[in-house]
């Protein structure tokens, strides 16, 4: 699964990029924003694999946020202004889209970003391990008993039916090792959506437990939480 992010302050061609993904089962939209410094904190705390990036935005533009990234994801620019062609590709962009941006020119694009990924197959639902290291000894934790998991310092605490693990593991690395069922909820959250038994503005309700929504996860967490009741 390949997560996306589009940072663009045009409101239609944020949706128009969203619906694009959205046709793509490999691509996974974890962040639509029309600020930069949203996504800048973001990025700080979360892993992406490809970004659509707009040039021409307010306090921070495209090319100002790709000279600060040291090690960026894959970017895609998207513009109404073609003069900063030359110079993305010196940050190595895979791509540069001039607005309004066509279907067919957007899936160009993206099979440019990476075959193996956009080809590699979703993760089974429910069936699948989380293999950890728990007091030194090797433990599997199937995917369908975890209810959320937590940063705790410099650890992670994951909470299951029966008990709870503490590792030494960060949010992100854990992140890689999960099904699809799973989505970061908070900064320091991440839920199965699959447990979830009831969801409000603020946070979503696991066995009786309630477990914090941030602003910045709301919109990808209820759009994955409809996503997932249909399946």
């Amino acid at each position: 699964m390949i997560k996306v992010g589009i940072i663009d302050d045009e409101i239609l061609a944020r949706k128009v990029l969203e619906e694009y993904c959205s046709k793509i089962d490999n691509l996974n939209t974890v962040l639509s924003t029309g600020n930069p410094l949203e996504f800048i904190n973001f990025i700080q705390q979360n892993d992406l694999d490809l970004i659509f990036l707009d040039i021409e935005m307010p306090e921070l533009n495209g090319m100002e946020i790709l000279r600060s990234m040291i090690k960026p994801p894959k970017v895609i620019l998207t513009t109404a202004y073609s003069e900063y062609a030359l110079e993305s590709y010196n940050y190595g962009v895979v791509d540069y889209l001039l607005k309004p941006i066509k279907i067919e020119r957007f899936l160009k694009a993206i099979n440019k970003v990476s075959a193996s990924k956009l080809t590699q197959p979703k993760k089974n639902r429910g069936n699948e391990e989380l293999q950890i290291k728990h007091d030194g000894m090797p433990v599997n934790i199937s995917f369908k008993s975890i209810l959320y998991i937590q940063s705790f310092g410099n650890y992670l605490k994951i909470f299951t039916d029966s008990r709870m693990y503490l590792i030494s593991e960060t949010l992100i690395n854990i992140t890689t090792l999960l099904s699809e069922n799973f989505q970061r909820t908070h900064k320091s959250y991440i839920t199965n959506l699959d447990r979830v038994t009831k969801a409000t503005r603020t946070h979503l309700l696991i066995e009786n437990i309630k477990v914090p929504v941030s602003t910045m996860y709301k919109v990808v967490v209820f759009k994955k939480l409809e996503v997932l009741s249909k399946l």
